[in-house]
């Protein structure tokens, strides 16, 4: 497995896309987000950007298998690590604590990749495939997505933890009064990740060996990549976040064509709210993939695959397959053969 700080990790079971571009937006004061860009090669023109937002802790190698699939659908794509993961800057100086004081954060930045490195280095039209946390955040900045956005489709989407209301109201106390008397940087939740032993049966992220196995080896070889823990304000943050999706007039501003697919065997996130918000919007869609456990597209090929034909299926009319591109006619050679096709009857008439 090789890296460098300023470009990616790579390995001979996780390579990344042909041409894949790595640079960094500037945010000021000596922060930076990383970003990556997988054009469309094969001198194909391009369906139209796929912006793929990653969930908590996770980072940009984690995608490249993804990142070719989508190229060879015909789409170009750009991803992105949050802040407080990947290779992005760090609020806090404990590097392997994810930290956000308010989701609106997170918003921002997404709304900076779109302006300034999506538009100006990416071909329209765009849709968003998001996992998890990148799900919620593209649901909270729906309003300003939907002039540049044609879909999204949301795998798995954060839009509530699963549990009891009893729990998930200490959740909201304890984060809130960590938060409001300036100790938001504790950490208080642990991050979700394979963990070195971690028996496959045991995990609830994926029942694929392979990709089980090649995210742990990416975890163990380049751990600035993730974190270990998460912070009260970012918990915070998630939750008022999530209680904000459940007002009506939210959900009735909210007209991007969306589709949700939830993993049927997830332990992470309520498969329950996430049907409950798709019936509430005016175009949300939701799936099922029976039996899938929480990250799809890390998951074994019968799960991957039909999440992969939905989220095709459901961008078909907005981001279409291009017509291969017809050969140029030359005049000529055209009256040539048809004057070869004559019959010499014909001609001597």
């Amino acid at each position: 497995m090789s890296q460098t700080p300023d470009a990616f990790v790579s390995s001979l079971d996780n390579p990344p896309p042909l041409d894949m571009e790595i640079g960094y937006l500037d945010m000021g004061r000596g922060r930076s987000l990383r970003y990556a860009l997988a054009p469309r090669t094969e001198g194909r023109e391009s369906r139209g950007t796929i912006l793929l937002l990653q969930g908590r802790n996770e980072a940009s190698e984690k995608y490249f298998e993804t990142m070719r699939d989508l190229n060879r659908m015909g789409f170009s794509v750009a991803t992105f690590d949050w802040r407080g993961q990947g290779r992005s800057f760090r609020s806090l100086a404990n590097p392997f604590v994810g930290h956000v004081a308010n989701l609106s954060q997170f918003t921002d930045d997404l709304d900076r990749i779109f302006h300034e490195v999506v538009l100006p280095r990416c071909p329209a039209p765009y849709a968003i495939l998001a996992h998890s946390m990148g799900g919620l955040v593209a649901l909270t900045a729906m309003e300003r997505l939907e002039d540049r956005v044609e879909r999204m489709v949301l795998l798995a989407p954060f839009v509530a933890v699963p549990g009891s209301g009893l729990a998930l109201a200490s959740f909201r106390l304890v984060s809130s009064l960590l938060h409001w008397t300036g100790l938001g940087w504790l950490p208080v939740r642990r991050a979700r990740r394979i963990e070195p032993g971690t028996a496959l049966a045991d995990n609830p992220l994926t029942s694929d060996r392979k990709r089980f196995e090649r995210n742990l080896a990416l975890q163990i070889n380049a751990p600035d990549l993730f974190v270990g823990a998460l912070s009260a304000s970012w918990l915070r943050a998630v939750l008022k976040a999530q209680r904000r999706l459940e007002k009506s007039d939210v959900i009735a501003r909210m007209r991007l064509p969306t589709l949700f697919l939830a993993a049927g065997a997830d332990r992470v996130v309520s498969n329950r709210a996430a049907e409950r918000l798709a019936w509430r919007m005016r175009s949300g869609h939701f799936l099922r993939v029976a039996g899938a456990r929480h990250e799809m597209l890390q998951e074994a090929d019968r799960f991957r695959d039909p999440a992969l034909s939905a989220f095709e299926g459901f961008l078909a009319s907005a981001l279409p397959r291009q017509r291969p591109a017809e050969p140029a006619v030359d005049a000529a050679l055209v009256e040539e053969a048809l004057v070869a096709a004559i019959p010499d009857v014909a001609r001597a008439e």
